[in-house]
């Protein structure tokens, strides 16, 4: 018999791993090289030379971000928003949750999609109607000026040179046009810009952009308000609304973003998961999913077992999504669902063998409480660190630019649940807690992320829409598993998010023999029929100094280091 109850045992632990947290983060060296690891080659580019110029990470965060806004605008812009998850140097280190995500305008109401009774799915995909108030415009600014020791005219300096002096055409940007050809062919200027004759542009044709680059220098000199007020603010709602939709002067001058506390869940090895809080509900599903397979043996499992524990985990966390929305208007019982007993008494209902269907699952506990977006890593010599999603949700977002400012919009609105009884364009299903209000943000499955521990740092993220989370949880497994910094990223990839009830996934993510097993368990699968995400990485081995990034080879992403200076 223990000579020390349970309390006390686990007292006595909690101030010795404490002791030894404190102890290892102040031995610590500073990382051997900083690092970027972004989708487009030209972002990487930016970043590096921020850095390189006597910027942090932060700095090159806004660097890297407007850069994507220019090169990648089927995934990202300055009409459109995102999440910044920081992590400032320091013993021990405070972490810091940029919320930049859209708001609906203030004339938004729950009812704003419907025609004739019914809600049209087209309205809240496509034209000015479908886009948000932007955020990203905002979070350069607020990222310079709160972390940045350069300004926001240094920091915008590569966006600019790329806007103006053009970018090459690339095969994703032609597959992504591909997707969204008819849409973009419906608005003039989107057209105009990003299509050749109404056309899908030749690979290494060059994209200029002289009207964005004009935008951006407006920020650059005048900060939020040249991008929120002003010149730029009346063209934006000029163009809006002639178009159709319901944008204000106020909506623009209104928007802020948001300084929100990291969502954070100790994991059982002393590793701690840093991610992002709601509006995201991908930071809830991951440290969902990551305490219901602390409970299961899924390091031990062959292939088609730990497959199906990951699953039925997702299945669990998915169903639980209804329940989150805009924190700063709906109640968010995030301590609940990551409560040890909740998760344990999920991961207990698993059968070890069987599908569980997602229709025989109860709903959501009741509580209540008082491929088209970008992803990017980077680490600066004295530790800072950035993890970043954004977006304009589908490719090319909303299919409309806004004339004589070169801001191609976003197409969120769809984020909402803008029928509360139906799906949005990932089939994720509606709730109450995410409908259509005013000033409202949509709930979102980005997930920038990092799992840090006394001796590693590592960082995570993707674009994909709701299967973000899932393709965030497989590279941390990845992670955990003590694999490659590369498998994080070129691993096949599987999904489930609770309805429709089937495993999606890539042409090459299970055998014959593997799909069989799974189907003899009760699975529906289904082949996407095409690679999907685009993963950024990062690895700081705190005891060697070693940074490695990786950047997903599905995409045309550039990850590389740069030697620290001298100290």
């Amino acid at each position: 018999m223990s000579l020390l109850n349970s309390r006390t045992r686990a007292s006595l632990l909690g101030f010795c791993s404490l002791l030894l947290l404190s102890s290892a983060l102040h031995a610590a060296e500073h990382p051997a090289q900083a690092s970027v690891a972004s989708a487009h080659p030209s972002a990487t580019v930016a970043g590096l030379e921020t850095l390189a110029d006597g910027g942090n990470a932060f700095d090159a965060a806004v660097a890297i971000a407007a850069a994507l806004a220019v090169v990648e605008p089927y995934g990202s812009g300055l009409g459109g928003g995102g999440f910044f998850l920081l992590r400032k140097a320091g013993s021990p280190p405070t972490y810091h949750f940029i919320d930049a995500r859209e708001r609906a305008p203030l004339a938004a109401h729950a009812r704003m999609y419907e025609r004739n009774g019914k809600v049209d799915p087209q309205l809240s995909l496509n034209g000015p109607l479908a886009a948000g108030i932007p955020g990203l415009p905002a979070a350069l600014a607020d990222i310079t000026s709160r972390y940045g020791r350069k300004t926001l005219a240094n920091n915008l300096v590569p966006a600019i040179r790329l806007a103006t002096d053009g970018v090459s055409i690339d095969r994703i940007y032609i597959d992504r046009a591909s997707w969204r050809l008819d849409a973009m062919r419906d608005d003039r200027e989107t057209a105009r810009i990003f299509l050749d004759q109404g056309n899908l542009p030749e690979e290494y044709s060059l994209m200029r952009q002289p009207q964005l680059a004009n935008t951006l220098e407006k920020l650059a000199r005048y900060g939020r308000i040249g991008f929120y007020e002003g010149e730029t603010a009346q063209k934006l709602v000029e163009g809006v609304r002639a178009a159709g939709g319901v944008w204000s002067l106020e909506d623009l001058a209104s928007y802020r973003t948001v300084e929100r506390q990291a969502l954070r869940y100790p994991l059982s090895d002393g590793r701690e998961l840093i991610s992002a809080p709601p509006p995201s509900a991908g930071g809830v599903a991951l440290a969902q999913s990551l305490g219901m397979l602390q409970q299961l043996p899924w390091q031990k499992a062959e292939p088609v077992q730990r497959a199906h524990y990951v699953v039925e985990v997702l299945r669990r966390a998915y169903r639980d999504r209804g329940l989150l929305g805009d924190p700063d208007r709906v109640a968010n019982p995030v301590n609940q669902l990551l409560a040890p007993d909740y998760l344990k008494r999920l991961a207990a209902g698993i059968d070890p063998q069987r599908a569980t269907p997602s229709s025989s699952l109860p709903p959501a506990p009741a509580w209540r409480e008082g491929d088209h977006t970008t992803h990017f890593v980077v680490m600066d010599a004295d530790g800072n660190a950035v993890a970043a999603t954004l977006s304009v949700n589908l490719p090319f977002g909303a299919a409309f630019t806004v004339p004589g400012t070169g801001v191609l919009l976003n197409d969120e609105m769809d984020d909402f649940a803008t029928d509360v009884s139906g799906a949005n364009a990932y089939q994720l299903a509606g709730s109450q807690a995410n409908a259509v209000a005013a000033g409202k943000r949509p709930l979102s499955s980005m997930s920038p992320s990092f799992i840090e521990s006394p001796t590693e740092l590592a960082a995570f993220g993707t674009p994909g829409g709701s299967r973000i989370p899932s393709m965030v949880l497989l590279a941390m497994l990845d992670y955990l598993d003590g694999k490659p910094v590369q498998r994080w990223v070129s691993s096949p990839r599987y999904h489930h998010q609770f309805l429709p009830d089937v495993i999606e996934h890539e042409p090459r993510a299970f055998t014959a023999a593997e799909m069989a097993d799974l189907q003899r368990r009760g699975y529906t699968l289904k082949d996407v029929g095409r690679a999907y995400g685009n993963q950024q990485v990062l690895l700081w081995n705190k005891k060697s100094g070693e940074v490695q990034s990786a950047s997903d080879p599905r995409g045309i992403g550039l990850a590389t280091e740069l030697a620290a200076p001298l100290r």
